[in-house]
């Protein structure tokens, strides 16, 4: 592995790097995105029975609070939960911008990532031909040794840039797809938050 490193030249060292970085985010934000975590099922039926029982009270906001992301966005919420339905909705949508930015940490350092390590790969590949033609010039093309490190220079190093592009982009696009999927489901719990509250509250 480490004469594949030093055939690749210098460029190796930060395609390495973001090799490792790309990888860190991705088993962060594997585990961190669970539906199950972020989006529990039956949190809404639970607070319409402290509702009805009435012991929706501060305590039980702060446990909603710290339960998940959804009932980050559902206590900002409840918390004006005498005031009318547009105050409600505004602090819900004011956590909803801070759960969404949480959701995408990373995200954006992911798709550098994939856009990036191409053309570390690309510099390698020029780096590398220079190195052949320089070598060329100072011994012509009698020694194909001499002329073959700076083609494996170029060769790897494209390899490598690929290599680490190809995955960072494909799970940059899934975890953005995951996002939204999360951002509609969180955006429906909290409709269906605010309808049984003030559909009860009417009759």
């Amino acid at each position: 592995m480490l004469e594949f490193i030093n055939a690749g030249g210098w460029i190796m060292w930060p395609l390495i790097l973001c090799s490792v970085l790309a990888m860190a985010i991705i088993i962060e934000r594997l585990w961190f995105l669970r539906k199950k975590s972020i989006v529990p099922k039956n949190l809404v039926p639970q607070i319409w029975k402290w509702v009805k029982s009435n012991k929706l009270d501060k305590q039980k906001i702060a446990i909603l609070r710290n339960h998940s992301l959804l009932g980050q966005i559902l206590a900002a919420g409840l918390v004006n939960k005498n005031h009318n339905r547009a105050m409600m909705k505004i602090s819900i949508e004011e956590a909803s911008g801070q759960v969404v930015h949480s959701l995408e940490k990373y995200l954006n350092t992911l798709g550098t990532i994939a856009e990036i390590a191409p053309l570390l790969g690309l510099l390698g590949t020029v780096t590398g031909m220079i190195r052949m033609f320089a070598a060329i010039g100072e011994v012509g093309l009698g020694d194909p040794l001499v002329l073959s490190g700076g083609l494996s220079e170029a060769l790897i190093t494209t390899a490598a840039g690929l290599s680490v592009a190809i995955p960072a982009f494909i799970f940059y696009r899934y975890f953005r797809a995951v996002v939204d999927e999360l951002v509609m489901s969180i955006e429906q719990e909290a409709v269906k938050m605010l309808d049984i509250l003030y559909e009860n509250s009417e009759k």
